[in-house]
């Protein structure tokens, strides 16, 4: 039986944090359940590892469609969410609802939506339909451009209280879940500290509710890693069961917050976060 949020709800409140990974495929996706992942989020990072595209921009919403689809016949435990691809949702709340419908028809259970207090109308269509959301603040990749890059955010004063008042709208507008994305470390904790929703940190901060990784990523399959990556095939043994075992680590590592450690987090003078999901010249 699927995993759902009351469940991932126990789990922090027994002290243990919820691993998440990225997946495209439905054969991955049964190693990560093998492996005792918590969640599964079918990124639109997929443009740039499956599709050989240089950022997330170009995926259509047929596109993750079709890998939730794959995602979710590989799985049966698991917690199953999707991005709603760039475009797909910010022309209207109403344009958002006909996607997010799309993609829970696929599988999933529950969107992922990049913004903070200008998605909250859209967010609190999705919730009053029924259908689950993840928000996304700091780092935007759909918004690479905007940003100038792969930058993180939340050094200037100013910024790190726009965040937090991010975090606190897409929480009032009905998100369980939100992703908080290459954040200084201080910054991500007054985020943890105002907001009761789970929290899923990505170079943010070990005090989030949980952490997510690019599977290429932590497979050590990027040629210049971001800082927040750790490549979890160091260590694993030789043998067919390696990314088993190497997803079953960062899955306890997790669990227990002993990842990510004070070498994976960013402090208030960080610049450029390095070469995040997948560095099509390593892969």
């Amino acid at each position: 039986m699927r995993s759902t949020l009351n469940v991932l709800r126990k789990k922090l409140a027994a002290g243990r944090k919820i691993s998440m990974l990225t997946c495209y495929d439905a054969g991955f996706a049964k190693v990560m359940e093998d492996a005792e992942v918590d969640c599964i989020l079918v990124g639109d990072t997929l443009g740039m590892l499956v599709q050989g595209r240089d950022s997330t921009l170009p995926v259509l919403l047929e596109d993750i469609a079709y890998h939730v689809s794959c995602v979710a016949r590989g799985t049966r435990r698991p917690f199953l969410l999707a991005d709603m691809p760039f475009g797909t949702y910010q022309e209207s709340p109403q344009q958002a609802l006909r996607n997010a419908v799309t993609l829970m028809q696929a599988g999933a259970q529950m969107v992922k939506i990049e913004g903070g207090a200008e998605l909250a109308p859209t967010i609190e269509l999705l919730t009053r339909s029924g259908i689950p959301v993840c928000g996304h603040i700091g780092l935007l990749p759909s918004h690479v451009h905007a940003l100038g890059g792969y930058r993180v955010q939340g050094k200037e004063e100013a910024e790190a209280r726009r965040i937090v008042a991010d975090a606190r709208a897409v929480e009032a507008a009905g998100a369980a879940m939100m992703v908080i994305e290459a954040v200084p470390d201080p910054v991500a904790r007054q985020v943890c500290e105002a907001v009761q929703l789970i929290t899923i940190g990505i170079g943010a901060s070990v005090a989030c509710s949980g952490q997510v990784l690019v599977l290429h990523d932590m497979l050590g399959l990027t040629a210049t890693p971001a800082k927040f990556v750790k490549n979890y095939m160091v260590g694993a043994p030789a043998g067919g069961d390696a990314v088993l075992q190497a997803f079953r680590r960062y899955a306890q590592e997790v669990e227990t917050g002993a990842f990510p450690g004070v070498e994976h987090v960013y402090g208030m003078t960080a610049g450029n976060i390095g070469t995040p999901y997948g560095n099509q010249s390593g892969s």
